[in-house]
């Protein structure tokens, strides 16, 4: 292992692992809606968990900095030097 990974902050892992299970959700469930558009359960909870899939992610970029390139505003300074980098993770 490099011993220039440093430890990431407590919290890190389990916010992102819960932005990552509401992602894989988000896209079951599309991929669901495509064969059964009518179905107005699963509309409620793609329109539930999209929402509380922003709220994740912003209080993740908040805490840990941006989480993708679209999360980063045009104007410097930028923050990805200061955030883990994918392979550190």
């Amino acid at each position: 292992m490099n011993d220039t990974v440093q430890a990431k902050p407590q919290g890190y892992y389990e916010s992102l692992f819960s932005i990552q299970a509401v992602e894989f959700t988000l896209l079951d469930l599309s991929l669901y809606l495509l064969t059964h558009p009518m179905d107005a359960a699963a509309l409620q909870q793609y329109s539930q968990l999209s929402q509380q899939l922003k709220e994740l992610t912003r209080r993740f970029e908040d805490q840990f900095g941006p989480l993708t390139h679209r999360s980063v505003g045009p104007n410097p300074p930028y923050g990805w030097v200061a955030t883990p980098w994918p392979w550190e993770v």
